[in-house]
């Protein structure tokens, strides 16, 4: 069998800016100063497993520090670029202790998935406490099957100002 030289963005019909919103618009969501945030804004650490199978099945964990912010039952998550080599974004809704939504990232340019991008759905249950969020994410792999693996979101810092995103624009520490 020949193996199809397409990309899997022409394969599958992504378009890679669209995806990522990487046009004219802020990476990171900038705060309005007119809507009122809610509880859950502020600097998360991000945290998911996946399988790689072109990798023989290893399991691999990616880490990214993340700007959360929240705007009635809305929560915009964006990563903040210095804290990994990939770019990770969100847009969730929260309804009680239940968050739902969608997630895509762009990977590595230079790593082993070159620049890929990946997208699909996540759903996770909030703490009472509200520091943590753990749960499921779903979405499709290099060929074109349907993966899944945890993923937690664990509060960092209690705000999503410039100090807080200059704090924690770095990399994500293996060990904390």
């Amino acid at each position: 069998m020949t193996e199809d030289p397409a990309t899997a963005d022409e394969r599958y019909g992504l378009d890679r800016e669209e995806a990522m919103a990487t046009g004219d618009g802020p990476w990171i969501p900038l705060p309005d100063p007119e809507a009122t945030q809610g509880p859950l804004t502020g600097i998360w650490r991000s945290t998911y497993e996946y399988v790689s199978s072109g990798r023989g099945g290893q399991e691999f964990t990616s880490e990214h520090y993340v700007v959360l912010v929240q705007y009635d039952s809305h929560l915009q998550v964006r990563s903040l670029p210095e804290s990994a080599p990939s770019r990770v974004k969100m847009d969730l809704t929260v309804n009680g202790q239940v968050v739902t939504g969608t997630w895509t990232e762009q990977t590595n340019p230079d790593g082993y998935y070159g620049g890929s991008i990946y997208h699909g759905a996540l759903q996770m249950l909030l703490t009472a406490t509200a520091d943590r969020m753990a749960g499921q994410w779903v979405g499709f792999g290099r060929d074109f099957d349907v993966n899944n693996g945890p993923w937690t979101l664990k509060l960092v810092a209690n705000s999503a100002g410039r100090e807080a995103m200059e704090r924690f624009n770095k990399p994500v520490p293996t060990a904390e």
